[in-house]
């Protein structure tokens, strides 16, 4: 069967009627099942919804049961792989892809292409996936959701970090309001459509206030 792609110079159109979420997450084999039972569920959760699923193009790990999931509940799906990529992480070659130069230009275009993020578990690549759409958020550079998702505690040591660097006043507390962490896709999706609605607030652009030093 032939893999199903865009042109590797071309940008895929971005649909202005369907919602599409991007979900972050590993691509490592040799994980609890639990996890897989997770992009599973979450990728059956954003076809149901009627939103479309953007990812990042590998078809191993949670990535490719997230992504066949949602293709096949009927689910529009979209993969962003790097060239050299494509012979690593075992491209579906039921579900569309674009073909790009570089991870630079794939974070890039996952993000143009969604409208929300999911960030199921993952390693390193998850985290820095994640942490930028952060970093832009607080610059005030889009005010799409991201929800972290899992069943088992495994983020809740990064939302601790993320929570002390508002108490330490590194970043400004207007961010607790964005730091959204969910136990099921389903929750995490009903989340999403209250933010789409009703945006939390932002401040001010601004390092913080100085503080007394010691």
């Amino acid at each position: 069967m032939a893999l199903r792609k865009t042109s590797e110079t071309s940008t895929p159109m971005k649909s202005t009627s369907v919602k599409s979420i991007c979900v972050f997450c590993g691509a490592s084999q040799h994980v609890a099942p639990h996890y897989f039972n997770l992009a599973k569920e979450c990728g059956q959760a954003i076809a149901k919804n009627g939103h479309r699923m953007i990812y990042g193009g590998g078809g191993i790990g949670l990535m490719g049961t997230a992504a066949m999931a949602a293709h096949e509940a009927g689910g529009s799906v979209l993969g962003v792989i790097p060239k050299f990529l494509t012979e690593i992480e075992e491209v579906l070659e039921t579900i569309e892809h674009t073909i790009v130069d570089d991870m630079h230009e794939r974070k890039h275009l996952m993000y143009e292409q969604s409208d929300a993020f999911i960030v199921l578990p993952g390693g390193i690549g998850t985290l820095e996936e994640a942490i930028e759409i952060m970093s832009w958020m607080r610059l005030h550079l889009h005010t799409k959701p991201m929800v972290f998702v899992d069943t088992d505690g495994y983020w809740a040591p990064l939302m601790d970090l993320l929570h002390h660097t508002i108490t330490s006043n590194f970043s400004p507390a207007w961010v607790e309001g964005h730091l959204l962490y969910e136990k099921s896709p389903a929750t995490a999706l009903a989340l999403i459509d209250a933010q789409w609605k009703n945006p939390p607030t932002k401040g001010e652009i601004q390092i913080s206030e100085q503080i007394d030093k010691v």
